[in-house]
């Protein structure tokens, strides 16, 4: 293997399982970046506004943030702001040119890098991989879950109730897992399928319905009268889990 092999070979290995979200309300851009990126070892998820990367950040946090400025609802500088109240997450915006105020705006948000549209696919993943060198460990979340009766190993992708073990789909313990990380707060409907899903999932509530009565037949003592996965009627769901 020659020396420029080696160096690749480590390369790769390095950005295998870095996360990074990217936040673009352009299907083509996130398209091609999704799959760009996933084909360099990364794993890739993709919000279609600041609101939706905030979200998806409660519960998976990215080692790189790459942001759009010009989004619905919330913004790429809005969203640099509220990102920088809880992480420190490098974040690369991606702007077009004559968005230089905003670009400035961001960078003063908290940005830590910009890329001009259009824009070399090799510029971003330097660019990336030289954040990447700068930047910590994403903030790990811990590895257990306990509260209530329940008890959620993440690692090993197990779940008891009240000591009893249960077998759960990938879907359903990732449903589980983030209703469990916030006990006692309703989370909406749209929340929920946009985390799970993925943010092109919003509109198909039925998803959602089907997934929660099947959970429900693996934790609840009786589905029809649920204690631990509770209905807020037109809004979503809560979970209490239990004393």
């Amino acid at each position: 293997m020659s020396g420029n092999d080696e160096r690749d070979s480590r390369a790769k290995m390095t950005d295998e399982h870095r996360r990074i979200l990217v936040v673009d309300d352009e299907a083509q851009i996130t398209r091609v970046l999704r799959t760009t990126l996933s084909a360099q070892g990364y794993d890739i998820r993709v919000a279609n506004d600041g609101e939706m990367a905030l979200e998806l950040m409660k519960n998976w946090i990215p080692h790189v943030l790459i942001t759009d400025l010009a989004m619905p609802n919330l913004d790429g500088v809005g969203l640099c702001r509220q990102v920088r109240q809880i992480s420190q997450v490098p974040i690369i915006v991606l702007s077009v040119r004559g968005q230089d105020r905003a670009k400035v705006e961001a960078l003063d948000a908290g940005a830590d890098d910009y890329v001009t549209k259009p824009f070399s696919m090799n510029e971003l993943l330097a660019r990336i991989r030289a954040q990447l060198r700068r930047s910590p460990a994403a903030e790990e979340q811990p590895s257990r879950i306990t509260s209530g009766d329940f008890s959620i190993d993440l690692d090993a992708r197990s779940v008891k109730v009240a000591g009893h073990e249960v077998h759960l789909t990938p879907k359903e313990f990732d449903l589980l897992v983030y209703l469990a990380r916030r006990p006692g707060k309703v989370v909406t409907h749209r929340t929920l399928l946009a985390s799970i899903w993925g943010p092109n999932s919003t509109e198909q509530p039925e998803y959602l319905r089907v997934f929660v009565g099947q959970l429900r037949k693996k934790i609840e003592s009786d589905p029809s009268s649920p204690k631990y996965l509770l209905t807020e009627p037109w809004v979503g769901y809560r979970f209490e889990p239990g004393s």
